[in-house]
């Protein structure tokens, strides 16, 4: 299985409960509804906690600002993701998840990837 990892922004106008909750209510269902056109096997949305122990963490490493969350998407190869996302469903479903996703993700100060999953602690 491969992996594209989302680390999002909000748009600025947007407070984390404002932006957290258009991604779960509204959003999430887009993407499910688009689950198989995209042949996507697994959705996960990672919201940030608004928490003192978040900024502890940074100030200890001396990190970046964070970023209010993370989506995955889980595909069984990337054979199989460049296929789904090559067809004219795909290509329409992608469309539509991102003209959604211009409603509430600042895309410039967001970052992306594919990647592999090496489990090297849990079940």
């Amino acid at each position: 299985m491969i992996k594209l990892t989302f680390a999002v922004r909000r748009l600025p106008h947007m407070s984390l409960s404002e932006f957290q909750h258009y991604w779960r209510e509204n959003h999430g269902p887009l993407v499910r509804e688009r689950a198989e056109a995209l042949r996507i096997k697994r959705y996960v949305q990672v919201h940030r906690l608004d928490s003192p122990v978040n900024d502890a963490m940074r100030a200890s490493r001396e990190a970046a600002d964070p970023y209010d969350g993370t989506a995955e998407l889980w595909w069984e190869s990337i054979e199989e993701m460049v296929a789904a996302t090559s067809s004219k469903g795909g290509r329409q479903a992608g469309k539509e998840l991102l003209d959604d996703e211009r409603k509430f993700i600042d895309l410039r100060r967001s970052a992306l990837w594919v990647g592999e999953e090496h489990e090297l602690v849990g079940s």
